[in-house]
């Protein structure tokens, strides 16, 4: 059988999209079934951008599920400067069952797994975080108890998170609006894509300048840092520009009454969102987190089993 990877929604029906979520959720109840479903084999962690939650819930993850992960920092792999893409994919796919890379340049995903004869995961890249959107849209699931009829706002950057949850909104049907600032909307292509493919699933994807005409009917408002890293030098630019798409209990309460807060952390509490927002009982934040490591696990056994 061919060798799958996990770089972009885009590559998987809306069928295997929500089998992910749905593998996940059930990981999540029952822990204990995929206790060996991996045992013995070994996951390599490429990190050229720290992170928390990729590092922690990849590393328990592949650990609950029989399996070892080995960390493996820019020290030891600099990607495409010590050692070339290609070498990097060569040598691990004679030494760990599956590759998770966290890089800057999406185009370093797409060629370790173009080498590799080993499943590649994305961890995160420039262009898209597809690890984080299903566990955010599993968030989802847990909250609403279906995708038909959801309408989820995204507020802020137009960034890689926002890519991917286009694209998974697409696999879905599920009701995205996105609101940005004026040059910071999510990729066009990216857009256009989603807008295309959701036409099967019942997706539509709004974009806006406005956060309240974005939240207006949502069962959920997500939002992420005006930052990321590697934009450092536009930080003070950006504060000013964004301010107005903060959340904050004012625009939260254009919403559903019910409607919760997401975020994929780390918080910029006073930038993107309020204290008030993210510490309240409606925000799930926590919960997402948490997801991220069993929306993992069901991407590693549907890869690496």
């Amino acid at each position: 059988m061919a060798k799958r990877d996990f770089i972009t929604i885009r590559s998987y029906t809306p069928a295997e999209t929500r089998k992910l979520i749905d593998d996940a959720i059930d990981i999540k109840a029952h822990p204990g079934k995929y206790a060996e479903a991996l045992k013995g084999k070994a996951l390599g962690m490429i990190f050229e951008k720290p992170s928390l939650r990729t590092r922690v819930t990849f590393d328990v993850g592949i650990h609950q599920l029989g399996g070892f992960g080995i960390y493996l920092s820019p020290a030891e792999i600099s990607l495409g400067k010590r050692e070339s893409v290609a070498d990097v994919a060569h040598n691990l796919e004679r030494m760990v069952q599956g590759i998770m890379a966290r890089t800057f340049s999406h185009k370093v995903v797409e060629e370790l797994a173009a080498c590799a004869r080993i499943p590649v995961i994305n961890g995160l890249t420039d262009y898209n975080h597809p690890c984080q959107a299903i566990a955010d849209y599993m968030t989802l699931l847990e909250v609403r108890g279906e995708f038909s009829g959801a309408k989820l706002a995204y507020v802020g950057d137009g960034n890689n998170v926002a890519v991917s949850l286009i694209h998974t909104a697409a696999r879905l049907g599920v009701h995205l609006a996105v609101a940005t600032p004026a040059g910071y909307e999510p990729n066009p292509e990216a857009v256009e894509w989603a807008r295309v493919q959701g036409a099967q699933t019942g997706c539509r994807i709004d974009l806006t300048h406005d956060p309240v005409e974005a939240v207006k009917g949502a069962d959920a408002i997500y939002t992420d840092v005006w930052t990321s890293m590697g934009q450092e030098s536009e930080a003070a630019k950006r504060l000013a520009l964004f301010r107005p798409y903060q959340v904050n209990e004012a625009l939260f309460a254009k919403a559903r009454p019910d409607a919760v807060f997401l975020h994929c952390l780390p918080a910029h509490r006073g930038e993107e969102v309020t204290d008030e927002v993210v510490d309240s009982p409606r925000s799930v934040v926590f919960q997402q987190a948490e997801n991220r490591l069993h929306s993992q696990k069901a991407i590693m056994l549907h890869l690496m089993r």
